[in-house]
C-alpha cells in the first residue's frame, strides 16, 4: 500500500487542532476504509495514521493557532 502524503492548511484542522482518517480531504471514500481514528496535527504539525500510512501535514507556513 503506497503512502499518500495530504497537506493540510491550518483551516482544515478543527478547532483541537487535529482531522479525522480517512479523510475526504484525502479523496478516501468512507464508506470502504478503515475504522475512524482522530489524528493530532497540530502538536508536532503532521501525524500518520496507524491504520492506511497517510501522512496530514501542515503546508509550509501554516500554524495552527488554539483560541480558547
Amino acid at each position: 500500500m503506497s503512502k499518500s502524503i495530504i497537506q493540510l492548511a491550518a483551516k482544515d484542522l478543527n478547532h483541537q487542532g487535529g482531522v479525522f482518517c480517512p479523510s475526504p480531504l484525502a479523496d478516501m471514500k468512507l464508506w470502504n476504509s478503515h475504522p475512524k481514528v482522530y489524528l493530532d496535527v497540530a502538536h508536532s504539525g503532521q501525524a500518520k495514521c496507524p491504520y492506511c500510512g497517510s501522512v496530514y501535514q501542515l503546508k509550509e507556513g501554516e500554524h495552527f493557532d488554539a483560541h480558547h
